[in-house]
């Protein structure tokens, strides 16, 4: 696989995000062996940049990940998370703690979870606005120095929030969604970054996070490239299990999945055109918004790992994506586009986070 660099070590230029072996999608197929198994795969095709964090099932996501790198730890670039807890792990309830406390505290249990002695790389999952980021940023700060972190990252900020962070310490990496269908990171307005539905208050516009991480050194890490499975084509109806979060999700509603599945035929075009999959079209998008970029989909599938860990060796110049895919004319259900550009409206957020403001990412 192609190399990207994340602070000065080669990363597969697609890595592995792994919540879903654990919660939020399709959960009746959950299989501990397998998943191990394909996490292995992974760092056989060169998938070396993995991503957990403590809520993926309330700390199994990261004993998952840890089991599975015994023996080959020194393959990979491991990132997990601090900075949300689990207060219902059926309802997928979490609440925001960026304590200094929690901070130190969270990262010896993940530590001990993931069988290492060292995190690469250690994100706030989550700014807590009830703690000043300064006092949340420079704990994890401390952990870098007494070498229990290598690296710190930030998830689903601003521009504003990365400044502030990179001011106490550098910015590694921001984690944020970005896909064909949501561009809230590359600066369109109405986005929902730093948006907190449990009445603690939002951030605002999240900015050009895809920019900022360039102008500064920083990886920028999309989650859900592939749009939550839509932009692969598999999804066609909204025939979700009660405990798939997209089951609640307005865009996975039939009526607006319905509606906005003429933007999987645009990507299904691009794809024959040039012998690719959907998903390496979809993946090969996010990696041509700059060489900084490094995303994360996540799989359970063998076939899916393999079709993904191949998108970067499809490339394609910007004059051959079809308007639809540069600029999408109407989608449904909240998601209109901003300037060019998707935006999710705060309005969708809300409705699909649990209480306390946290979505399945």
């Amino acid at each position: 696989m192609r190399k990207r660099d994340f602070a000065g070590t080669p990363v597969g230029a697609v890595g592995l995000g792994c919540m879903g072996m654990s919660w939020a999608y399709t959960e009746s197929e959950r299989d501990d062996d397998a998943s191990a198994a394909l996490i292995r795969a992974a760092l056989d095709l060169g998938v070396t940049f993995l991503d957990t964090a403590q809520p993926y099932g309330d700390g199994h996501n990261e004993t998952l990940v840890g089991r599975a790198l015994a023996g080959r730890r020194d393959e990979a670039v491991l990132a997990t998370k601090t900075g949300l807890i689990v207060e219902d792990l059926a309802s997928r309830r979490i609440f925001r703690r960026g304590t200094p406390e929690h901070v130190k505290s969270s990262a010896e249990e993940s530590l001990r979870r993931l069988g290492t002695d060292v995190i690469d790389l250690y994100y706030l999952h989550r700014v807590d606005p009830a703690v000043p980021l300064a006092d949340t940023w420079g704990a994890m700060a401390e952990l870098v120095a007494e070498g229990k972190v290598r690296r710190l990252g930030l998830s689903e900020v601003t521009v504003a929030q990365a400044a502030e962070a990179h001011a106490v310490h550098p910015v590694a990496a921001v984690q944020s969604e970005l896909s064909l269908r949501t561009r809230d990171a590359l600066g369109a307005p109405g986005g929902s970054a730093g948006d907190a539905s449990d009445g603690a208050g939002g951030a605002g516009e999240a900015g050009d996070v895809v920019g900022w991480c360039a102008r500064n050194g920083a990886a920028f890490v999309p989650f859900s490239p592939l749009g939550r499975g839509f932009l692969t084509g598999t999804v066609t109806s909204a025939d979700f299990e009660d405990t798939d979060f997209r089951a609640g999700n307005p865009r996975f509603q039939e009526e607006a999945l319905k509606a906005n599945l003429r933007i999987v035929d645009t990507v299904k075009e691009v794809a024959a055109r040039h012998g690719a999959t959907p998903a390496q079209v979809a993946i090969a998008w996010t990696l041509a918004q700059g060489d900084h970029v490094i995303p994360i989909p996540g799989t359970k599938k063998p076939h899916y790992l393999r079709d993904n860990a191949g998108a970067p060796t499809w490339t394609s110049p910007r004059r051959t994506w079809p308007t639809s895919t540069r600029s999408p004319r109407r989608w449904a259900a909240g998601t209109e586009p901003a300037n060019g550009r998707t935006a999710r409206t705060s309005g969708e957020v809300r409705a699909v986070r649990p209480r306390n403001g946290e979505g399945a990412s």
